[in-house]
């Protein structure tokens, strides 16, 4: 055999062994892309719920942090006692800040005009 038919011969052969591992790494690389993508849906389906969560909590907090305030349900716990106060001296400054007058802040204002 004459040597340019022994390169043309042995240049097929890599390009047939070459696109057969590309074929393999594609079908590798699809797989991985795939597993891949799943991970990442199953990932933001949990993130989702768990936001549904956290914002459930929340409404249930203010809830009754309000039940609280109007004197429709007591708190016992001193955990709690302790968030509800923190809140409520938030508000006052926020009411304080904005110029309006918080239930607290009417008690102590009674002078009367004569």
């Amino acid at each position: 055999m004459e040597f340019w038919e022994e390169v043309k011969k042995d240049v097929q052969k890599g390009i047939k062994e070459g696109m057969s591992m590309v074929k393999a790494g594609a079908t590798l690389a699809a797989k991985k892309v795939d597993a891949l993508t799943q991970e990442g849906k199953k990932r933001y389906q949990s993130f989702d719920l768990k936001t549904k969560v956290h914002n459930e909590i929340a409404e249930l907090g203010a809830r009754v942090y309000y039940l609280n305030k109007q004197e429709k349900i007591t708190i016992e716990d001193s955990k709690a006692k302790t968030i509800i106060n923190k809140i409520r001296k938030l508000e006052e400054k926020i009411a304080n800040l904005e110029g309006k007058k918080t239930s607290g802040s009417a008690k102590k204002n009674t002078t009367t005009k004569k």
